[in-house]
């Protein structure tokens, strides 16, 4: 039976998730900004990316029982709602703390905006033509990271840092209002339970390690009590959970579903993908603004392409699922990736934009190549009563991916500019007859003005290399996962799943 305005519906629910996406990459090419404007360190501002995905991440799981329990259309416009109150929050926030505790509202009630207007898509369209509303989901999940770099360089020039996050307000409006007149309430379950011990342990384990992540660099790691009480505490939750989850008759995570091999290891895989994806791109700003002196438009727009590569290479992969062994498209998506990280490691502040613009085309069109068949060969043998749970498990894999990524490329940025900072002093002496010829006597170690023309000279030669290791190590990851491919089971067929859960 053809439901009454369902194009309506549709445009509503669409705008909610592009509004969402956009949040996951608009907000990067303005840090550097926001780090001035609430004298943040360098390690520190990352944690408005990481707070935002941590959030997420512990919401993401419990949407389908809030859904269940209070009716989806209740929970949609609320998480509408708060998502645009906490954008406002964050555009008038004045310090570190405020803008990060305004982060983690907006990832709290953001965290179920995709997966609820997902299910509202999959619920008005018949299963003829949910095929053709997964594809436009689609493209509208990656509208964040084709736009969001652009916009978000755009709105930071023209206007200020703060509209990265008020450009939600219309946007979110139009779809509160679209959403509250057009779709229908869904029978609420008032048995519905979820498992609180499993829930909270876990997110109390996610908790405190991405706090002790954050942190550790900052305060010298296990030399520090706060690291170290953070550490107890992940491990202790860690352990409390994992009892829970094979011990009690129905727990928060279902064990069962591990007993899947190709599940298993696709939360592996999608693990990898949230560190190298959104950890390279939190990499990208500072190097492209601060050691390359870019504008933030000029940034953004050699960003842009990255999105278009993934974007492109989705539509053409989906055409070759089940006709070429996804295990096959898995392994071009990780070379793809691998050969972009290879290709950065030999960057320089004087690179070209073209060539940031086509390796960050390649690194994309690696990642087109690994979302839909991942999600293809990690559910393709998993029963389908559990597939619901599996992709709730699946998308907190990535986050957690994601936020560990971004920790720990800034911790190792952090460190490794200190000694390789150290080493190359180690060769700077009054000795040194290089430091003797005329033509570079501004950089004499003999006067003071040399000495602090030298020292800045050096820090900025030890952050380039940082960098570059950084790139390194997101390469030897890639490649790394290479050999866990061949454990993979080849589907018989293409499994009946819904391929946009990996872009949640």
């Amino acid at each position: 039976m053809p439901v009454a305005n369902r194009g309506a519906i549709t445009a509503c629910v669409i705008l909610a998730v592009i509004m969402q996406a956009l949040d996951t990459t608009i907000a990067n090419v303005a840090l550097p900004y926001i780090q001035g404007s609430v004298s943040a360190s360098a390690d520190q501002i990352n944690w408005v990316l990481t707070s935002y995905i941590v959030a997420a991440a512990i919401m993401t799981p419990p949407s389908g029982w809030l859904s269940a329990r209070f009716g989806r259309k209740r929970v949609l416009l609320t998480a509408i709602a708060g998502f645009v109150a906490a954008s406002v929050l964050c555009g008038l926030a004045q310090s570190l703390v405020q803008i990060v505790g305004f982060r983690l509202l907006q990832g709290f009630f953001g965290a179920s905006l995709v997966p609820l207007s997902q299910a509202i898509l999959l619920d008005i369209y018949t299963p003829e033509e949910r095929g053709s509303a997964m594809a436009l989901f689609g493209v509208s999940v990656m509208v964040g990271p084709v736009l969001g770099p652009v916009l978000g360089g755009w709105l930071t020039d023209n206007l200020s840092w703060r509209w990265v996050f008020y450009i939600n307000v219309p946007l979110g409006l139009l779809a509160f209002l679209g959403v509250s007149a057009f779709v229908q309430e869904t029978r609420v379950e008032r048995a519905a339970k979820l498992d609180w011990t499993g829930f909270g342990a876990l997110s109390l384990t996610i908790a405190s390690l991405q706090l002790m992540l954050d942190r550790g660099e900052q305060l010298g790691w296990f030399g520090s009590g706060e690291i170290l009480v953070e550490a107890v505490v992940a491990a202790s939750a860690f352990y409390i959970f994992l009892v829970h989850t094979f011990t009690a008759e129905r727990s928060f995570v279902n064990p069962r579903l591990f007993l899947d091999r190709n599940f298993t290891l696709g939360m592996v895989f999608i693990f990898v993908v949230g560190i190298t994806y959104l950890a390279s791109l939190a990499l990208m700003t500072p190097y492209l603004q601060t050691l390359m002196g870019y504008p933030v438009v000029t940034a953004g727009i050699v960003m842009g392409p990255r999105g278009m590569g993934t974007m492109v290479c989705m539509f053409i992969v989906g055409r070759l699922i089940g006709r070429v062994d996804t295990r096959l498209l898995l392994a071009t998506g990780l070379l793809l990736t691998a050969w972009a990280m290879y290709d950065m490691t030999a960057w320089t502040p004087d690179v070209s934009q073209w060539r940031i613009i086509v390796t960050g085309f390649v690194q994309g069109a690696g990642l087109g190549f690994l979302f839909v068949p991942l999600t293809t060969v990690t559910f393709s043998t998993l029963p389908a009563q559990q597939r619901g749970e599996g992709t709730g498990l699946y998308n907190l894999s990535r986050n957690i991916g994601s936020a560990v990524g971004i920790s720990a490329v800034t911790a190792l940025i952090s460190e490794n500019v200190q000694v390789n900072h150290a080493e190359l002093v180690s060769h700077i002496t009054p000795f040194n007859r290089l430091l003797q010829q005329p033509e570079i006597q501004a950089y004499s170690p003999l006067t003071l003005p040399g000495r602090a023309a030298l020292d800045e000279l050096v820090t900025n030669q030890a952050t380039i290399i940082a960098y570059l290791d950084d790139f390194k190590l997101l390469m030897i990851l890639s490649l790394a996962s290479l050999p866990l491919l061949l454990l993979l089971r080849r589907p018989q067929q293409a499994a009946a799943v819904d391929h946009s859960v990996a872009m949640e």
